[in-house]
């Protein structure tokens, strides 16, 4: 289950109560105020892990909370403190504050950990409070609350690629091909219910170039406002650095234009409001190997004109997937060394 958004409400641990004691041991002479300070309350914890590619793990357990400091006891003993909960995100998980909707933290890089609930400090045992004209004290602190916040967690996939078109143009037979990733294929319209991720390795040893593709479930029209799939997944379009648009031009897709059927998805893309459209982008004819000729014809003065690189394939027979691979490299590597990475821009932490 792909679970992309989560709503969870974490609670720190409270602070431990400080003691108000008397040491009255037999060759203590006077011994004075012995109440030891409370213990600190464990924070809430949360880290990136490349682990876990879901938030199904939140959906249903939404709560979160750490243990309180142990109280603190006679003979100066200060309490346990308390252990902190580590919650595990995946790698482009962000954090925004679900009551204000501002944005905490993203979770751009494995490993990145940030606390999102701090403990409750200690309090003051009597022996704390002791001077040289108040050397009796009977008071004493209460553990301090620790905090309790609300979240909102939403996953955006990190990809280099993504296949973007119409339902049943041929995105997860392509991923197949060119990666090991094994998403569900079948032939009527939006069989992939779930973004898929594959790897893909182009070149040999020692000069392997390697890069992530996205297998983003179909687009219609309407999908900026909620159509279809719609708005679930074209926010994990947002961070790919390129988008590669397959066209189905077979007999048998049903949609007589593939200009139109363009244009539709890219007025889709520029309708969400991210910016999508102006990513680089390679166009992909998909089903060349039950063309039809009308089709591709229009579909190549299309490119030709708007200046896009058009690459004829058949996911089925093979045929040209070996050059939209090694283009696709290509692109990627560009991108890459012109465009700053999420990991290189300024973060927000608590």
């Amino acid at each position: 289950m792909f679970i992309d958004e989560a709503i969870i409400r974490v609670k720190a641990g409270d602070g431990g109560n400080g003691c108000v004691a008397f040491r009255r041991e037999k060759f203590v002479p006077r011994g004075g105020p012995s109440g030891g300070d409370g213990g600190k309350g464990g924070d809430v914890i949360m880290e990136s892990s490349e682990r876990h590619n879901t938030l199904v793990h939140f959906r249903f357990n939404p709560e979160h909370k750490a243990q309180r400091g142990r109280h603190g006891e006679g003979s100066n003993k200060t309490g346990r403190e308390a252990e902190d909960v580590v919650l595990k995100v995946p790698v482009g998980t962000i954090l925004y504050d679900n009551e204000t909707g501002e944005r905490v933290h993203d979770f751009s890089c494995p490993d990145e950990t940030i606390i999102i609930a701090r403990g409750g400090r200690g309090g003051r045992g009597n022996a704390r409070f002791a001077t040289s004209t108040h050397q009796a004290p009977r008071e004493c602190e209460p553990g301090r609350p620790g905090e309790e916040r609300a979240y909102r967690l939403e996953l955006k996939l990190l990809a280099d690629v993504a296949l973007v078109g119409f339902p049943n143009v041929g995105k997860s037979t392509l991923i197949s091909r060119i990666s090991a990733a094994r998403p569900k294929i079948a032939d009527y319209p939006f069989t992939t219910l779930q973004p898929n991720l594959g790897v893909v390795a182009v070149g040999e040893e020692p000069d392997v170039k390697s890069f992530v593709v996205a297998d983003v479930p179909g687009l219609i029209e309407g999908a900026h406002t909620g159509a279809g799939l719609g708005t679930q997944f074209l926010r994990h379009i947002e961070r790919t650095r390129l988008l590669v648009h397959l066209v189905d031009v077979s007999d048998g897709s049903g949609r007589p234009d593939p200009v139109k059927d363009v244009e539709v998805i890219m007025g889709e893309l520029a309708s969400f409001g991210a910016g999508l459209e102006q990513k680089p982008m390679i166009m992909a004819a998909s089903k060349i190997d039950v063309a039809n000729k009308d089709k591709l014809a229009n579909l190549k003065r299309y490119c030709k004109k708007h200046g896009l690189d058009l690459f004829p394939i058949s996911a089925v027979t093979g045929k040209g997937i070996d050059d939209l691979k090694y283009v696709m490299a290509e692109k990627v590597e560009e991108v890459r060394l012109s465009v700053p990475t999420l990991a290189d821009t300024p973060q927000q932490g608590i």
